[in-house]
């Protein structure tokens, strides 16, 4: 079977990850700054609201979604239909998102956030398992995967530049065009649900999974299709290093709009200084494939990570003041950083194989939902910790901040970042799937299945 695809398959394909990553950036550098300086929400209210809804809805439906994927039919394969119902919603709930009433406080603002979070959470789920779930069903070939990520990860840095840079700039404009700040912000949400809509329903209708690849509908139910990934050794040691990763990258990012804009005093230049870090990764995530072509993924993964958490504790040691600094420390951050778009996301496949041998069946669903909910949650414990961080060590918005509030901002911005990036490396540079192991393990699976009478 040819392994290969077309670089118009992997254009079309990536194009629904730049929408996809206009949201996520808007919420992972701007909502907890929205909560608290738009809103006038509590920051640890804002972070509890969060965190709970990380532990309650979202702790079901990402291994659910995942597990009905997996057990569809339809003439739209396994995960095209799910993306196909939900692109609209998902644009619609990014809208609400922002759209909170200012003065919420107490459980009405602890329900907003909620309610609001829990809308967006259950679409974006909806579409970004089955959106991730189709790399495995385009092909099984080690690097050609590590190739059809990076492309995708060029349109998701992208969107990320895009929601990094556009955020306040827009709600700038719609501020200065008329509307009140709260109706601005509302606005912005608005123009990115309707790119994140656009650019989901041309991937849904343009790409199609290989069915020779998709395999049947898978027959475990539900809950032991769930605890048999935890028997999946590589996936486990994959789980813990990105967990550690992107916990780190979650709380660095939080924080970049208080260092800069408290510490730094160069509030004005937040977009421009997140421009920087996210150009340099999408410059590097060609290198950075290069480089795991060399060294395999896990240790190419671990040698980013390195050089980002060296770039980043730098940022402790600022004194207050503007400093051009910050923009050298952006720039290798963002090479560093290159690694955390390309290699979890190639990764994550090859484990796919990996189950294969354990239980017989390709469920690739069951695999993208847990790591969905694993994203997610780290990525609202991040938020959440910055937000404790903040109310800890006593900031308050719109004014200049105590020794002890810049204290806790440069300590969570740049020291706990690093530190726990360090932790994750071991389990890394010492990854046990690498390109030998992967392409014995997918012969070995091809001879099952000819012995088994299934296509190859």
């Amino acid at each position: 079977m040819n392994q290969t695809l077309t670089l118009g398959t992997k254009v079309r394909y990536g194009l629904a990850d730049l929408g996809i990553a206009l949201i996520t950036s808007a919420m992972q550098f701007f909502l907890l700054f929205y909560y608290t300086d738009v809103a006038g929400i509590n920051p640890a209210l804002a972070g509890l609201a969060l965190m709970v809804g990380k532990l309650t809805w979202d702790a079901f439906n990402d291994p659910l979604f995942g597990y009905w994927s997996d057990r569809t039919r339809s003439r739209f394969g396994r995960r095209r239909i799910w993306m196909l119902i939900g692109a609209v919603p998902l644009g619609i709930a990014a809208w609400i998102l922002f759209s909170l009433p200012k003065g919420l406080t107490g459980v009405p603002a602890f329900l907003a956030i909620l309610g609001s979070f829990w809308l967006l959470d259950t679409f974006h789920t909806m579409v970004c398992t089955s959106y991730y779930a189709m790399t495995p069903e385009l092909t099984r070939d080690y690097s050609e995967r590590a190739s059809l990520t990076s492309i995708r990860m060029v349109y998701s840095v992208v969107g990320y530049i895009l929601g990094a840079a556009l955020t306040t700039l827009l709600a700038g404009l719609f501020h200065g065009a008329g509307l009140n700040l709260q109706q601005a912000w509302s606005a912005t949400g608005a123009v990115f649900g309707a790119v994140a809509i656009v650019t989901t329903l041309v991937t849904t209708l343009s790409v199609k999974e290989n069915p020779e690849i998709a395999g049947e509908p898978s027959k475990l139910p539900p809950l032991k299709a769930m605890l048999t990934c935890f028997k999946n050794r590589p996936f486990v040691i994959l789980m813990i290093a990105q967990f550690l990763s992107s916990f780190s990258f979650t709380v660095l990012t939080a924080l970049v709009p208080y260092f800069i804009t408290y510490q730094l005093g160069m509030g004005d230049q937040v977009s421009f200084v997140l421009l920087v870090m996210l150009l340099v990764i999408g410059i590097f995530l060609i290198p950075a494939k290069k480089v795991s072509d060399k060294i395999n993924k896990g240790p190419a993964y671990a040698l980013g990570l390195f050089i980002a958490s060296a770039a980043i504790i730098t940022g402790f040691f600022f004194p207050s003041g503007p400093t051009p600094l910050i923009y050298v420390v952006a720039a290798v951050a963002g090479l560093g950083f290159s690694a955390q778009w390309v290699f979890p996301w190639s990764m994550l496949p090859d484990v796919v194989e990996y189950d294969e041998k354990i239980t017989g069946e390709r469920r690739e669903g069951v695999y993208y939902g847990l790591w969905a909910f694993l994203s997610k949650f780290t990525s609202a414990l991040g938020v959440a910790v910055s937000g404790w961080a903040l109310n800890w060590f006593g900031y308050v918005p719109n004014v200049a901040q105590t020794i002890r509030a810049l204290f806790g901002i440069r300590l969570f911005f740049a020291v706990v970042p690093a530190v726990v990036i360090l932790i994750s490396l071991p389990f890394l540079i010492w990854y046990p799937i690498t390109r030998k192991s992967h392409g014995a393990l997918v012969q070995e699976l091809a001879a099952q299945r000819a012995s088994a009478g299934k296509a190859v």
